[in-house]
This record gives structure tokens, C-alpha cells and sequence, in this order.
């Protein structure tokens, strides 16, 4: 089995045809003919079969799927392992929830990053529900954020850190100095950071319990930003207790009461449950839990911007 051949199967895969995989790969169908081909008869197996509903995968096809996915993976963080260490580097690459990447990695990277001369660490920002693929994948070696709906054997997940998300405002506010009830915090227009559009987290979990309908939610480049919006007295706003503290002393936001109002949560670091030798993402991933780096992620000290490499999302909105 060639990478090419593999690509190509995976394409396939993915596309669920061989036109719009070879679309995709921008090459012609009867190359991706041909590699899934020369798969088939390497393996004595079919792989997959054309049915009026698409393509129907045998069992062995199945596992090619994911083996294959995983085999891409390994080349491509073979040839930067490679490449890093004829430059004497070792990288890591951290996946993290956008809540956590924009208040708690930076103080966490810098932290662990000054502790080996030799690291280099690359966080990009990723919706919590594609960590386990993205660690499968190998296009990360760690990720951190909300804990996985369903456990996955392949994954190994830690608990790293409690965190409390709030519901506050401008001191100009309607609701200032009241205890709001779930149907008034429901009306409200609520600014929000880029993880409410996520599928899994402490503010998703929020508005889904007060039930705050679509058009109440408006989302920002960044939390920071939606703050300062609810500075302004434009809305509400869900954020982490602990950034927003000295805000609320200097009475520029207020925090509003009661059980409905705060939700608690952990971070959980997740790594492949991978047995050998210790890698970065299993040191990281224990010193993340420890009372230095839970301190670090609260002070939320800068990073270098080299070590900032964040993933570009586009959003479309209709």
C-alpha cells in the first residue's frame, strides 16, 4: 500500500463516490479507479461496492477506512517529527475548546513550553465533539476541553480543571440588582463567545437548559468581545467566573443570583490511551491538573506568538 493509494481510498470514503472524490483530490477518476484497484487486489478484498443508495462497504473495507485514516496521520506528524528534530525541536500540537483556548491555554502553554528549551507548542481551537477524531487522525496529540459524550477505548480522558461559567451584565442592565428568573434570562439578548456554537461545553449546556431561542443568541469573534458588549448594556452574557471577578468588583459588569444563573464544569485533557514510551501529551497532559499550572491558567499570562498557531474556521451564516 502506497500513501497515494491510501489517499485516495479515504477520499472515497469520505465523498461517499469516486467523481467526487477525484474532484476533491483534483486529479481524474480513473487514477482513484486505479488506486482503489491495485487496494483490491493487495488485499483480496472488494472493499466497497456501487448500490442504488451509493456505495456499501464490506467489513474489511470498513477497517481499511479507518486504518487508513490513521496511517495518513502518522506520515504527516512522521515528516514533522522529522523535520523538528533536524532542527533539534520537538512539537506539540494541543487542540482546545474555545473557551479554554482563549482563557486558560495561554497561562498553561507558556507555563509548560518554558519547562524543555527544545518544545515547541501549537494550539489551535476545535469543537469538542471532533477531539476523538482529531486524535486518531494524529493531526493532534492532545486536546483539552468538555469530556466526551461517550467514552472511547482508543482515548484516554483526565479531568484537569473545575470552572464556573455566570451569567452578568452592564450595571445599567433592566435586570440589575434582581434575581432573574430562567423565563426572564430566556428573553434576554444573549452575547456570546465562539463556544456557544459548539456541541459540547459548560455555555452550550446553559442556553440549552434555560431554553434561549436562536434569534436571542448573538455570537462573536471572542468572548472578550461579547463581554464588552454586556459592558455596554446590549445584553447578557455567559462567562468564566473567574475572568470576569475583578470586572464585577469594579462594579463594570454585574453577576446575576441563583441556581439557574451559573453551571459548573470540568476540562478534561485526552490523549490516546497508547502504552511505551512518554510522550509531551502524557506529560502535559498530568502536569495540566497540577495546583502550578491550575493557577497559571487563571493568571491567563500571555503565550509567544510564535507558539500561537491557531486553525482558521469559516462560518457561514444565513
Amino acid at each position: 500500500m502506497t500513501p497515494t493509494q491510501l489517499r485516495a481510498y479515504s477520499a472515497v470514503v469520505r465523498c461517499g463516490s469516486v467523481k467526487q472524490a477525484a474532484a476533491q483530490l483534483e486529479v481524474s477518476e480513473s487514477a482513484v479507479s486505479l488506486h482503489i484497484g491495485q487496494l483490491r487486489r493487495e488485499l483480496g478484498d472488494q472493499l466497497f461496492s456501487r448500490t442504488a443508495n451509493g456505495l456499501t462497504f464490506t467489513p474489511g473495507g470498513l477497517r481499511l477506512a479507518s486504518r487508513a485514516t490513521e496511517l495518513l496521520g502518522l506520515q504527516d506528524i512522521t515528516v514533522l517529527e522529522v523535520s523538528a528534530a533536524g532542527h533539534g525541536r520537538r512539537l506539540l500540537r494541543v487542540g482546545a475548546s474555545s473557551l479554554f483556548a482563549e482563557h486558560a491555554a495561554p497561562g498553561l502553554i507558556e507555563l509548560f513550553a518554558s519547562r524543555a528549551a527544545d518544545l515547541d507548542v501549537e494550539l489551535s481551537v476545535r469543537n469538542p465533539g471532533s477531539f476523538a477524531e482529531a486524535l486518531i487522525e494524529r493531526s493532534i496529540d492532545i486536546a483539552i476541553g468538555p469530556a466526551p459524550a461517550l467514552p472511547d477505548p482508543a482515548v484516554r480522558c483526565r479531568p484537569v480543571m473545575y470552572y464556573k461559567v455566570v451569567v452578568v451584565a452592564g450595571p445599567d442592565h433592566p435586570l440589575a440588582g434582581t434575581q432573574p428568573s430562567p423565563r426572564q434570562l430566556r428573553d434576554q439578548t444573549w452575547l456570546l463567545g465562539p463556544s456557544a456554537a459548539a456541541d459540547r461545553g459548560a455555555i452550550p449546556t446553559l442556553l440549552r437548559r434555560l431554553g434561549v431561542p436562536d434569534d436571542r443568541q448573538q455570537i462573536f469573534q471572542s468572548h472578550a468581545a461579547a463581554l464588552e458588549e454586556a459592558k455596554r448594556g446590549r445584553g447578557v452574557a455567559a462567562a468564566l467566573s473567574f475572568t470576569v471577578a475583578p470586572e464585577v468588583r469594579k462594579g463594570h459588569l454585574l453577576q446575576f443570583c441563583g441556581p439557574h444563573a451559573a453551571l459548573e464544569e470540568v476540562w478534561h485533557s485526552l490523549t490516546l490511551a497508547e502504552t511505551g514510551k512518554p510522550s509531551a501529551a502524557a506529560e502535559l497532559a498530568r502536569f495540566a491538573s497540577t495546583p502550578r499550572a491550575i493557577q497559571a491558567m487563571m493568571r491567563g499570562s500571555g503565550v509567544n506568538v510564535a507558539r500561537f498557531k491557531p486553525s482558521i474556521h469559516v462560518t457561514l451564516w444565513s
